[in-house]
């Protein structure tokens, strides 16, 4: 069974910053990326930022470039997103998404295979 677990959401001052971790589990696949997306209250979800299976690709869409780290460690099957200079903007809940893919990575959220529950990260004074 396949299972992904995020942590490291809460509360945050704008010009803050939070890290987001993402646990896997159960995936058989050597090769899979990592995606993470957010939805906001009445909002679409949306692609953040994701990271191809040995980590040597990443991606960012405009609203996380230059403030948001995207990581991975493999050896213990966690995934990271750094999040910096936040602004109230970024409130939303933050998923992160396994795709089975060999090399590179995207954020076509309807084409993951699995998500997590979601971590929600509030930005406000």
């Amino acid at each position: 069974q396949v299972q992904l677990v995020e942590s490291g959401g809460g509360l945050v001052q704008p010009g803050g910053s939070v890290r987001l971790s993402c646990a896997a589990s159960g995936i058989t696949s050597d090769y899979y990326a990592i995606g993470w997306f957010r939805q906001a209250p009445g909002k679409a979800r949306a692609g953040v930022s994701c990271i191809g299976s040995d980590g040597s690709s990443t991606f960012y869409a405009d609203s996380a470039k230059g403030r948001f780290t995207i990581s991975r460690d493999n050896a213990k099957n966690t995934m990271s997103l750094q999040m910096d200079s936040l602004e109230p903007g970024d409130t939303a809940v933050y998923y992160c998404a396994a795709l089975k893919l060999r090399n590179g990575c995207h954020l076509f959220s309807s084409t993951y295979d699995y998500w997590g529950q979601g971590t929600q990260v509030t930005v406000s004074s």
